[in-house]
């Protein structure tokens, strides 16, 4: 996975601790589950079919000895070394019933049929025939024979079950570690997302949507959690159960096991051939997912428009395309998974179960592998593929987390800016720029050799035509934008030279519409700042007139904001973002279009208050509304990104150029209006 899996990886060691135990139980887990095998082989070989082993006579009752016809026998492998041994016997079995021979056995094997009291045993090899006198034992003789195994039994039977269920904890334990670990380093990764967002430039999101951002740090760190949880678990214990299983069947067998090594390159290629086509199509689906969720967003946001313009059908039919091809793509995905799902693993382990059981019935093996050896051997086969079933049904989580770790990092990658620590000293505003011309995009300026000076208290006005360069000048002193060419001086030190966020933070802004929290009134003044007291926030709601309009309210300055203040009158929502901008006393003001979207009583409260608190302050005011600047100190009239005319409302009056033509426009169209 290259750099992307390395700083998963590095993810994951933040939590190292609780997933190296999750790991370490999982271990323990597969060494409880893989001892089952075994023991069942003991059982069958030892406590079941050991019955056919030889059984010698002894001179009285002993532990493990057998009464039968007033005689007691003991089988071979219960007798201490060097102990005495009387006549040899066997019981044997042929179809379903058992028979009793006294005597050594012939050497051959093979097939076993009963008549007339004689067993005849032929070679499947040489075709040779050795027949000897048995005679029937009953069922109740029988058990007999078998009661001494019956502790052994239970015991081996008790310690399999106790296995079973001490796997069971030690899966319990892994899983909640794992997923405990997997939903904290998700945390801790959408927490970075999040915080890088805040430290990216302000251009970069006019290429992005917002959805695409909340698809990011949303969608794509929850599927990247399934890889912590399902994947490394699935892939890891995986790993453990076929090293594990391997060294088991070459201990139990050599031979079956060479049965079982082709598994690993088969499974090798089939997850390489996988993800070559599986991460062409997760990368589609995440995108087109990103590009849904901006829609929807989009769609939200300017239902009002939508509905009031009738676009509802259109807007469907855009949706309905993307949502068609985010199906189309599901639908490939689905296929890729159902061609390459466990039913290809079943298939591929019951192939090998047909050979091996050939093998077997054709006696390949010999009397080497017997029936507990087979049980052993599919047993631990059964086991072996149900991580392959795992590791296979986890290959599209596996791709889908991957494509979505590198949209997470690519997004991690943008260059942004690191909050600096401390604080800066409030600085006196003096502004100046000095030659500056900026572009948004290359070789296309907005601005084209801008110079001013605004002094501290000043109030300076920026007046023009939509596309002039207004905003971009605010942009610029922000530092949302860093200019092309020239320098932006403040109090005689250049803004490269302060970090963003001190620069900052003696600026407040007024937004033509302005964005409001969900929260309170007074949250929204203050944005939860610990430094901004309740005194503050009314004080500065009685400095631009509303404190009274909201004390009004139900709840007063605590009442509900919903999202954006929708609620609220356009008037309401401005009032309350002066009052935060005033709240955090600025050395500079900025006013963009401020009084735009208020009425003419609201604004002339605004206005009232402005003269107070222009005082020491320095204040940039974008207007289309020329009455309202005829106060401010300097008036920079801009046309295709140049000053084209400057001064302040007087002496722009009597020069009669373009501010003297849209002032009388504006005054034209305000008495015609009334």
């Amino acid at each position: 996975m290259g750099q992307t899996g390395k700083r998963l990886f590095q993810y994951a060691m933040l939590y190292k601790k609780p997933i190296i135990g999750a790991l370490v139980l999982l271990l323990l887990a597969v060494c409880a589950e893989l001892a089952g095998p075994f023991i069942a082989k003991r059982m069958i070989d030892q406590n079941i079919l050991g019955i056919e082993k030889s059984w010698y006579e002894v001179a009285a009752d002993e532990p493990y000895a057998v009464s039968y016809k007033d005689k007691w026998y003991k089988r071979e492998d219960h007798f201490a070394a060097g102990e005495a041994r009387g006549a040899e016997v066997h019981l044997l079995q042929a179809g379903r019933k058992f028979y009793w021979y006294e005597g050594t056995l012939p050497a051959v094997e093979g097939v076993r049929k009963v008549a007339d009291g004689q067993m005849t045993v032929t070679d499947k090899t040489t075709g040779e025939n050795a027949a000897f006198p048995v005679a029937l034992i009953s069922a109740k003789e029988l058990y007999q024979f078998y009661k001494p195994e019956i502790p052994s039994l239970m015991k081996l039977a008790g310690l399999y079950v106790g296995l079973l269920v001490l796997g069971a904890v030690f899966t319990y334990g892994q899983r909640l570690l794992l997923q405990t670990s997997a939903n904290r380093i998700v945390r801790r990764m959408r927490n970075d997302v999040f915080a890088h967002t805040q430290r990216l430039p302000v251009n970069y999101f006019d290429t992005l949507a917002a959805g695409q951002v909340v698809s990011r740090i949303t969608n794509d760190t929850e599927a990247i959690r399934e890889l912590y949880v399902a994947v490394l678990a699935n892939f890891f214990s995986a790993i453990v159960y076929m090293t594990a299983i391997y060294g088991a069947l070459f201990l139990l067998d050599p031979r079956l096991a060479l049965f079982a090594l082709p598994l690993v390159p088969i499974l090798l290629v089939w997850i390489n051939l996988y993800r070559r086509f599986a991460a062409r199509y997760n990368r589609i689906i995440r995108t087109k997912l990103s590009e849904i969720n901006a829609m929807i967003n989009e769609s939200i946001q300017g239902m009002a428009i939508i509905q009031a313009f009738r676009r509802q059908k259109e807007t469907f039919k855009e949706f309905d395309e993307l949502n068609e091809h985010y199906f189309t793509y599901q639908n490939k995905l689905l296929s890729l998974n159902s061609i390459t799902s466990h039913n290809l693993v079943n298939v591929v382990r019951n192939i090998i179960f047909l050979i091996v059981i050939w093998f077997f019935w054709g006696d390949w093996f010999g009397a080497a592998i017997g029936v507990g050896v087979l049980y052993a051997f599919v047993d631990l086969m059964n086991r072996m593929f149900q991580p392959i079933v795992g590791v296979v049904n986890q290959l599209s989580n596996l791709e889908t987390a991957r494509v979505s770790a590198e949209r997470v990092f690519t997004l991690m990658d943008q260059p942004g800016v690191e909050v600096e620590p401390g604080m800066m000293e409030r600085y006196k505003g003096e502004v100046k720029f000095d030659n500056v011309s900026f572009a948004y995009k290359k070789d296309e300026y907005v601005l084209k050799n801008i110079s001013f000076t605004a002094r501290q208290g000043d109030t300076v006005a920026l007046v023009g035509h939509t596309g002039s360069g207004k905003s971009s000048i605010m942009n610029l002193l922000f530092r949302f934008y860093d200019s092309n060419e020239g320098s932006i001086i403040i109090d005689g030190k250049d803004v490269l030279d302060i970090p963003k966020q001190h620069l900052r933070q003696h600026m407040g802004i007024v937004l033509q519409d302005p964005f409001l929290f969900t929260g309170t009134i007074a949250s929204n003044i203050s944005l939860n700042n610990p430094e901004i007291s309740r005194e503050r926030v009314e004080q500065a709601l009685r400095d631009v007139g509303a404190y009274d309009m909201f004390a009004q309210l139900p709840g007063g300055i605590d009442a509900e904001v919903i999202e954006k203040g929708s609620t609220l009158s356009a008037g309401q929502r401005q009032l309350i973002s002066f009052a935060r901008a005033l709240a955090y006393d600025p050395a500079i003001l900025i006013l963009d279009e401020a009084t735009a979207s208020i009425d003419t009583e609201t604004e002339a409260i605004i206005q009232e208050a402005l003269d107070v608190l222009k005082k020491g302050r320095t204040t940039f005011v974008i207007a289309h509304r020329l009455s309202t600047i005829r106060q401010a100190n300097q008036i920079l009239v801009l046309d295709r990104g140049r000053i084209v005319e400057r001064g302040n409302h007087d002496e722009l009056m009597d020069h009669r150029g373009k501010y003297f033509a849209m002032y009388q426009l504006q005054q034209g169209s305000a008495v015609t209006a009334s």
